[in-house]
């Protein structure tokens, strides 16, 4: 069995999942509809940069809780890739999400479960071993990421408690959530925010029809009061843009065709994480993290090519200033 490396990263996953993809010629609602293919891959939004983090040889750390009746495919994932499983394991399943992928129309409908259900004294508890976690790690690892949701009965501010553990023992937080837990995340303070567009929208309470108007939520967000140091806003088709109190830019999406879209945002996550630890200027951090993305969507579960071809592809990545 390999042994894990010491982790630069952590990574925070609250709500794991198993992720049942299943490709079909043309989904047919209502019907009888026979499977092209099928696959179980390990999934959670931390556990998916995690894992594409390890693919490009940067050296990763999970945490989190996983259901231990369901628990081989993680560990498999763990042990083949070096990862430093670091999981509260908790009686029962890791929840099971289905992913219905149409390969004509090329488009993928999510099937998502809520996860398990915690009580105070058992969130608290969960809670509380993962600041251990983060504590112990540190500060030979240097980055916590916090994505994903939260499964009922976490408080709304699970995150920007880890935030503010992570911060006190001198590490930087990277976001990836929605809703009540990003608000709360961001008040507390992260380094950087990657929400999507949609959740962006959500969080300044207005649309956001145009890269413009994006462009400017962001910037409101990092003048805020605690506010990030740099936000990253995926927004599909028109690529993402990549914000700080000095720069904006604006990286266009890379001409591949998806096999999957599932897990691209995650690949994001860890694509800015390589280039923040390589401390490269934004706009190549900007070029690697949409190369990580677009690698992900050509392939199924939460893996990426070699670490040159992802490099040969953040090259081909156009990148404007953003307006």
């Amino acid at each position: 069995m390999s042994i894990p490396r010491i982790p630069a990263v952590l990574t925070v996953t609250l709500n794991p999942a198993l992720d049942h993809t299943i490709e079909v010629d043309s989904l047919a609602l209502g019907e009888v509809n026979r499977a092209l293919s099928m696959q179980v891959d390990v999934g959670g939004k931390g556990i998916n940069v995690a894992s594409c983090l390890a693919d490009f040889g940067v050296a990763t750390g999970v945490t989190g809780q996983l259901g231990r009746d369901n628990v081989a495919l993680f560990e498999a994932l763990f042990a083949a890739k070096r990862i430093d499983n670091r999981f509260a394991y908790l009686d029962g399943l890791t929840r099971i999400n289905t992913k219905l992928v149409d390969r004509r129309s090329r488009q993928t409908t999510d099937i998502n479960m809520p996860g398990p259900t915690f009580d105070a004294g058992g969130a608290e508890a969960l809670l509380g071993q993962i600041e251990l976690e983060i504590a112990t790690l540190m500060p030979a690892c240097r980055w916590v990421v916090l994505a994903g949701s939260l499964p009922p009965g976490l408080p709304a501010d699970s995150y920007a408690r880890m935030a503010r553990t992570a911060r006190r023992h001198g590490a930087r937080v990277v976001l990836d959530a929605s809703g009540a837990a990003l608000r709360a995340a961001i008040a507390a303070g992260v380094t950087i925010a990657k929400p999507n567009r949609a959740e962006l929208s959500e969080l300044v309470g207005e649309p956001l029809p145009t890269p413009g108007a994006v462009l400017q939520a962001a910037r409101a967000l990092i003048a805020a009061e605690h506010g990030p140091q740099q936000v990253v806003v995926s927004m599909g088709g028109d690529g993402a843009l990549f914000v700080t109190a000095h720069e904006a830019l604006h990286a266009h999406p890379a001409d591949i065709t998806p096999l999957s879209t599932v897990g691209a945002g995650d690949a994001m996550v860890a694509g800015i994480v390589a280039g923040a630890i390589e401390t490269l200027p934004l706009a190549e951090q900007a070029q690697l993290a949409t190369a990580f993305s677009a690698a992900k969507l050509a392939r199924l579960g939460p893996h990426l090519p070699s670490a040159g071809a992802v490099r040969e592809l953040a090259r081909s990545i156009r990148i404007t200033a953003a307006r």
